[in-house]
């Protein structure tokens, strides 16, 4: 209808519930149909369960708090709540015992079972109860259209006591997976803990501690592992899959990992694979009682990427880069030495002094002559004599000194680490 240029309309009206054929059949058969299922439910409960130990021999039998079968408890109540259900003819489902159906839910569940065979279960007792009331309705001369919407109902009871079923199934694998988690994170914290030297040396009681900590979670202990450490890319982030048999604590403000016998063939592509998103560092492989050594220089090169000094993207081997790992966290001691070693390019300007700096760097890496040294630099050889000369003024027969040409490098290549040296034109260092 359309009023001052508005349409209004009413809602569709909700489609009537179908009657019930039950509704139909009268009230003295409908009593004389429950009756006699009621008084058949024991026996049938009965021959239900004793079919499904045939068909699932395997299929555990456990007693309730009464010392009564749990299986036939379950059963019975079913076939009670069904009938019941029937005789009521009011409209509403049919009540559930939620807590059996449950039960057997989180029994598979804790037993590591799957579903499928409590289904069939399921399917078979509903086919023989079916099978029965048939029978039943037959004699109380209860209409087909009513016994047919019977079947159906029976087959939607089902379903329900499927989804009982896996909701305490679900519970149940939740339970587990948090205890599995709770037993990972305490064996992860056990492999991690410093060792003294009596420990590491002789540590058969701590590796025995370990052994019985993996044997909870069926891990298998290797002889050498590696450690490694996360950023969590955001605050609820689900854990890398590393594989079953890499250990993953996401508990601890920085998550860990170890990862057992590093050097296995296919487990570098495993990581790779596994640590897409993430970033993080991974320490050297070391025997399991010195695990805490790899979880230190993971965590040192952790603070390296925080600070720019390693790439900070990735999953980061601490091994792939072990000069930077080496020269870049003794800072005080570098710093020191390199006042010490480089004390004569104090005497040259910043511009001068950093030329200076990355030829005498280029010389040492390659101990050529001023042809060599001026293509890893990529300036003229004359310029790379010229330099060269300055160098010689300033140290004068340091230079030559093996040891002294030793501190040099390692100073040198500490600053170029940290970008206060160019790196070479026609060089690439490892480690970097």
């Amino acid at each position: 209808m359309k009023t001052s240029g508005t349409t209004t309309s009413k809602p569709p009206a909700p489609s009537p519930a179908p009657a019930s054929a039950w509704a139909d059949v009268p009230r003295l058969k409908v009593r004389q149909f429950t009756d006699q299922a009621m008084a058949e439910v024991p026996a049938l409960a009965r021959q239900i369960l004793d079919e499904i130990c045939r068909e699932h021999p395997r299929m555990p039998l456990l007693l309730d708090e009464s010392g009564d079968l749990m299986a036939l408890v379950g059963i019975r109540r079913a076939l009670e709540d069904f009938v019941q259900h029937l005789a009521r003819q009011d409209g509403r489902p049919p009540h559930l015992h939620l807590e059996v159906f449950q039960e057997f839910g989180r029994g598979e569940g804790l037993h590591g079972r799957s579903l499928n065979s409590l289904q069939a279960v399921y399917r078979l007792g509903v086919r023989l109860a079916w099978r029965r009331l048939a029978e039943i309705g037959q004699r109380a001369s209860i209409p087909p259209p009513a016994m047919y919407e019977l079947a159906e109902a029976g087959f939607s009871f089902l379903d329900g006591l499927v989804d009982e079923s896996v909701r305490g199934y679900a519970e149940a694998a939740a339970r587990e997976a948090g205890e599995r988690l709770r037993l990972q994170r305490k064996l992860t914290q056990a492999i991690v803990r410093e060792r003294t030297t009596g420990e590491v040396d002789g540590a058969a009681g701590s590796l025995a501690d370990l052994a019985a900590h993996a044997s909870r979670i069926g891990w298998t202990v290797p002889d050498r592992v590696a450690i490694g450490v996360l950023q969590r890319p955001a605050r609820e982030c689900v854990p890398p899959a590393a594989g079953d048999d890499v250990l993953v604590d996401m508990e601890s403000e920085q998550p860990l990992i170890v990862v057992p016998d590093p050097l296995l063939a296919g487990r570098p592509e495993q990581l790779r694979r596994a640590m897409t998103g993430w970033t993080g560092a991974l320490g050297p492989a070391v025997p399991l009682a010195g695990a805490a050594k790899s979880l230190r220089w993971a965590k040192a090169a952790m603070e390296l990427m925080d600070r720019g000094l390693l790439p900070s993207e990735g999953f980061l081997h601490c091994t792939e880069h072990t000069q930077a790992m080496v020269l870049l966290p003794p800072e005080e001691l570098m710093d020191e030495l390199a006042a010490r070693c480089l004390a004569p390019l104090a005497e040259c300007g910043p511009t001068q002094g950093r030329r200076l700096a990355e030829t005498l760097l280029a010389w040492l890496e390659t101990r050529g002559g001023a042809p060599e040294v001026a293509a890893r630099l990529g300036v003229h050889p004359q310029t790379v004599r010229y330099r060269m000369r300055q160098i010689r003024e300033l140290w004068g027969e340091e230079v030559d000194d093996p040891d002294r040409r030793f501190e040099m490098e390692l100073v040198l290549r500490a600053r170029r680490l940290r970008g206060h040296i160019s790196p070479s034109a026609n060089s690439s260092p490892s480690g970097v």
